[in-house]
């Protein structure tokens, strides 16, 4: 079952601007981090139960790279909490391989096909974090 809004993971061409203008709206417990297996740099915070993801690109050819070339900043993909990537709820679904989100996230992707174009991920986190 889907449990929340996990995180929206928003494309930037500038990380320090982006942090910058959320602050101004107030955002605290920024935590930044690396991914460089999707060769990007992220921040993250919360806002509620849902986590908001800045994701700057540092590899032109990886998917959030292209992704940005050809539709500029702004939202890449809504994830959606759930309690295993392995349940029943993903049975007949078409995912890409889970890997390694940040922190403790799994994270798989959704085919946009089968959701009208939407680009959607699960992501489930450890029972650690």
């Amino acid at each position: 079952m889907l449990t929340h809004v996990h995180h929206v993971n928003l494309l930037v061409r500038d990380l320090v601007a982006a942090i910058a203008a959320w602050q101004r709206l107030g955002v605290t417990g920024i935590i930044e981090e690396r991914l460089p297996g999707r060769g990007v740099e992220t921040a993250r915070f919360r806002v509620g139960e849902t986590w908001i993801v800045l994701v700057m690109p540092t590899d032109p050819t990886g998917v959030p790279g292209r992704h940005l070339a050809a539709h500029g900043e702004g939202l890449f993909l809504l994830s959606l909490g759930v309690e295993a990537l392995d349940g029943p709820l993903t049975a007949g679904l078409t995912l890409s391989p889970p890997r390694q989100g940040l922190a403790d996230w799994q994270v798989a992707d959704l085919d946009p096909g089968e959701f009208h174009g939407g680009a959607l991920q699960l992501c489930a986190e450890s029972a650690n974090g």
